[in-house]
């Protein structure tokens, strides 16, 4: 069922469906238009799922401000126009970031958290998935990548080429490249993108995952890629911050195990639970 949540200048435009209990499924990116059809399939049965895509995105609108928290009221907006009460977060990547910061600002409102593949709490990380990710692209491919991240630092980047940055990289993100199916991405919000990431590095900088999940006492689970070329490392450090969670590697996969090992981020959940 699609769905059009109101909130400040815009609307979350997204689909709800499947049994269970009420999930809360939160993309990656950040600022591109949702792709986690597949993995709401996959955990039907399990979870009743709503998923958007947020706010700056088409189909979605709304406007400024783009940052963590305007996020994490937004997934809260989105609970509150069903009359859900508590909700699974379940977020992949920055989206399983953001899953996390839900956990520290409103923790009544979740049954758990289940982070898939996430950014984790630290940016140190961020070098080694830069350099994973180039891995594969010849010296063309990285001046490009390089002058579009620059741009975009900047300020000055234009949506067609954020799109072309997804397509570069995409393949990059499974375990085998060459396998790798067509990048999902054809819209990219700006302005959403560059402050949004704005925003996450300043909270990088303040360490604001990393000083307040030890006071989290939800369920949370991490699961993530044994190939990934965001290492492995990003929730096994991320989750010994957090106590009682529990990670769950999938063998063989890259970033999107829902895709590359298909089942498997349903068994590791069902197992866990």
């Amino acid at each position: 069922m699609q769905f059009e949540v109101e909130i400040p200048g815009g609307a979350l435009r997204g689909d709800h469906g499947g049994e269970g209990s009420p999930a809360l499924l939160l993309h990656g990116g950040a600022a591109v238009e949702d792709y986690l059809g597949g993995l709401a399939a996959e955990l039907d049965g399990l979870f009743s799922t709503f998923r958007y895509t947020q706010r700056g995105t088409p189909p979605s609108t709304g406007g400024p401000p783009f940052t963590v928290e305007a996020h994490v009221a937004d997934a809260i907006a989105v609970l509150d126009a069903f009359g859900v009460e508590q909700a699974w977060a379940i977020g992949h990547s920055w989206g399983g970031h953001l899953a996390l910061h839900l956990a520290v600002a409103h923790p009544d409102r979740l049954l758990g958290a289940i982070c898939i593949d996430p950014l984790g709490a630290r940016a140190e990380i961020f070098a080694e998935l830069d350099a994973n990710l180039r891995r594969g692209l010849d010296e063309t491919q990285v001046a490009r990548l390089d002058g579009i991240e620059a741009d975009r630092r900047e300020g000055d980047v234009t949506e067609e080429a954020l799109v072309e940055r997804f397509a570069l990289i995409w393949p990059q993100f499974f375990a085998d490249p060459d396998q790798a199916r067509p990048s999902p991405v054809s819209r990219v919000g700006v302005r959403a993108s560059i402050e949004t990431n704005t925003s996450l590095a300043d909270h990088f900088r303040r360490e604001t995952l990393a000083r307040a999940l030890p006071s989290v006492r939800l369920p949370v689970l991490f699961v993530h890629g044994e190939l990934d070329p965001l290492p492995v490392r990003a929730s096994l450090e991320t989750a010994a911050l957090v106590q009682g969670a529990h990670v769950e590697v999938i063998e063989g996969s890259g970033h999107f195990p829902w895709l590359e090992r298909p089942g498997e981020v349903r068994r590791a959940i069902e197992s866990w639970l």
